[in-house]
């Protein structure tokens, strides 16, 4: 049940406060969890990896990756399950892990960084909601009426509307089987109009398109994209609905998810670049031929998953705000309703402007992965589980771990750099606003 309000607060000797939280633990099974992370690893995004992960690498090199990367996050996702209980006590929050492991400086940085990451993951929910609305309308009126940042401005509404009727992660529920089937819908539909089209066309050309120092900025930004796709950058957040025993369940949803659940994501993605190649676009449903309202439904059953799966995004910068103000209880009571009206609204409408003023959906995702996805699941789970199980650990088993931080670290400094340029370059193509 949920938890929050008077002073149960709790303390560490290092001075960090842990807040109880006013949203629900400990009520989920593994496999409502499983579907948590699964909605996230084949949202609407999964339309744009033909082209933004694809493209850039090729088939040897876009293969291989997903594959490595799924490996590497499947691995890492695991050291932060593991250290859920560490110490006796269950971290419900990234930042409350960090903050017992390495004290209160740790919590703030670790907060930062989640706090940037999951910003830049629901502005491009917003975008890619916004995109698959225009692309919707464009299906049967392409006369520039509905342009993007409307659309984005629609989307933004939408997704407040949502955040407001769903109080906390766990209060989705039902909506996780709703986004199962728009899931399906639009996954299935970009699949089969994909090989139809490769089925019908003419030899494609595979061959990286960029050259020089673009293609060697394009290739680091698109693995920063590879580790985008699987990782929330919000685990402990996801772990603290499961029930008891939490490790164990945890365990079981994360083989879920990088099992069956990553199927519709390599399905959609190898079959929208075998039929298109390296002309596919950004968001492959913008690629695809077939019935108009075979193509409308796409679109629109992605707005709509869109709409879901940035609740579950947002859900840490939810609780932190209901936390703190002591929004609990009664989910329709006034105060509950009309503070989620007003923060929540005022936090999605901020998101909705800054999708609308750069809207370059590829970018986000690159830089998203470089600036917080790389240090959050990946250099900051290694280290944690070093530091706090290193008197048990082998020689070997440290020089992994050490392997890993230092290799992910230079990786992230890296594909910041290359995202941060991808960024200035389509800045300089495109207008503020732009409609593209």
């Amino acid at each position: 049940m949920g938890k929050g309000g008077g002073d149960p607060n709790k303390i560490h000797d290092d001075g960090v406060e842990i807040p109880e939280t006013a949203h629900q633990i400990s009520t989920d099974s593994w496999f409502q969890v499983a579907f948590v992370l699964t909605t996230g690893v084949n949202s609407a995004y999964v339309l744009g990896y033909s082209g933004t992960i694809m493209v850039p690498l090729g088939w040897v090199g876009g293969v291989v990756g997903l594959v490595l990367a799924a490996a590497i996050s499947l691995y890492a996702n695991a050291l932060i399950a593991m250290l859920h209980e560490y110490g006796g006590t269950r971290h419900i929050r990234y930042r409350d892990l960090a903050g017992y492991i390495y004290g209160k400086k740790a919590y703030s940085i670790t907060w930062t960084l989640q706090y940037i990451n999951l910003f830049m993951i629901n502005t491009g929910y917003i975008i890619l909601a916004g995109s698959a609305l225009k692309a919707a309308y464009t299906v049967f009126r392409d006369d520039g009426v509905l342009k993007l940042p409307y659309c984005i401005a629609i989307a933004g509404i939408v997704c407040a509307m949502f955040a407001i009727c769903i109080p906390h992660l766990s209060a989705l529920g039902v909506w996780l089987g709703v986004s199962t089937v728009f899931t399906f819908v639009y996954i299935v539909i970009a699949l089969v109009l994909s090989i139809k089209d490769g089925m019908n066309s003419p030899a494609r050309d595979y061959a990286v398109p960029e050259h020089g120092v673009t293609k060697i900025f394009t290739t680091i930004g698109a693995s920063a994209s590879l580790v985008f796709a699987y990782n929330t950058g919000m685990l402990p957040e996801i772990q603290a609905t499961i029930k008891q025993p939490v490790v164990k369940n945890m365990m079981k949803s994360l083989w879920f998810q990088f099992t069956i659940g990553l199927v519709p994501m390599y399905m959609v993605t190898f079959a929208g670049y075998w039929a298109y190649g390296n002309k596919t676009e950004t968001y492959l449903l913008n690629s695809v031929n077939g019935p108009a309202w075979v193509k409308a439904l796409a679109n629109i059953t992605a707005f709509l998953q869109s709409v879901i799966a940035l609740h579950i995004f947002a859900s840490p910068m939810y609780e932190y705000l209901d936390t703190r103000f002591g929004i609990s209880g009664e989910a329709m009571k006034a105060k509950n309703l009309s503070f989620r009206v007003g923060v929540r609204g005022g936090y999605l409408a901020f998101n909705t402007f800054i999708a609308a003023l750069l809207p370059f959906l590829g970018d986000f995702e690159s830089l998203t992965g470089a600036i917080s996805t790389f240090p959050l699941t990946f250099i900051l789970a290694n280290h944690m589980y070093y530091k706090a199980k290193k008197n048990k650990l082998s020689i070997s088993q440290k020089g992994g771990l050490w392997a890993n931080i230092v290799f992910f670290s230079l990786m992230s400094i890296a594909a910041t750099v290359a995202a941060i340029r991808l960024i200035a370059v389509d800045s300089k193509t495109y207008s503020l606003f732009a409609d593209i």
